[in-house]
């Protein structure tokens, strides 16, 4: 289930090169630390790392990002902060959990904080954005939710496959995707997610790999040796502390 759904809701550890990040540490510690963030994403902060993840993966000033299944923005705020005046975050929301008065209320008062971020509504199993015209994409948390169905929160089951084409059509020559999710043990997909909203990170990488991407490096960064995999993310032992994959692909130039 998306983590933020019930309140705010990964393996291999390659690490392989890193990109040519023009911009300082501090530009990413600044961005976390601004003011006006809500102290509730503020307080997962410390489990997230999100300054080195995103100096990771490559984000960079200038860049057009998407947050996608952005949740209540969490990570939305933060690139625009970093992508900076003349760069831009589209936050790709599915409309069943933006549609309500109190997403919105959220939304516009992030992006009254942090300009440069807007929200697109896209039906659940529908995510589409104008081809080539992604630098940097973000999946935090969420790409086990392809995975997922719902009748209870009016989700249809969808195909992965599908999402992670249209994702490689919309995305640059040499653009970057970001996949972090929680670690799962292999077994049947959908039903890992429906037990656990954990996701096998070998389906992860030939998902993307068969769309296209290329596996560009790996993160131990949020892995958690001491992680039960065969407990529900939600498990209150476990919840914010699970082992988590991170994972830059790339589009081939």
């Amino acid at each position: 289930m998306r983590h933020w759904i019930k309140a705010a809701l990964i393996g291999g550890a390659l690490c392989v090169t890193t990109p040519a990040i023009a911009q300082k540490t501090a530009d990413y510690a600044a961005a976390v630390s601004a003011t006006g963030r809500p102290a509730d994403q503020i307080a997962l902060d410390g489990s997230r790392k999100p300054a080195e993840v995103l100096q990771f993966l490559g984000l960079k000033r200038g860049m057009t990002a998407a947050d996608i299944m952005a949740g209540a923005g969490y990570y939305s705020e933060i690139m625009g902060r970093i992508v900076g005046p003349n760069g831009k975050v589209i936050a790709y929301e599915p409309s069943a959990f933006y549609e309500n008065d109190k997403a919105k209320a959220l939304w516009a008062a992030l992006s009254g904080r942090v300009s440069n971020v807007s929200v697109s509504p896209y039906p659940w199993g529908s995510f589409a954005a104008p081809a080539n015209s992604l630098d940097f994409s973000l999946l935090h948390l969420v790409y086990h939710d392809l995975y997922w169905e719902s009748a209870k929160y009016n989700i249809p089951r969808t195909d992965p496959s599908v999402f992670v084409r249209t994702l490689f059509a919309a995305t640059k020559k040499g653009g970057i995707v970001g996949v972090i999710d929680h670690v799962a043990l292999p077994g049947d997909t959908r039903e890992t997610v429906e037990k656990f909203h954990r996701i096998d990170p070998e389906v992860v990488k030939a998902d993307f790999r068969a769309a296209g991407f290329v596996l560009e490096a790996e993160s131990p960064m949020l892995r958690m040796a001491d992680d039960d995999h065969s407990k529900n993310v939600f498990d209150p032992a476990i919840r914010g502390r699970t082992d988590r994959v991170v994972y830059r692909f790339r589009k081939p130039r």
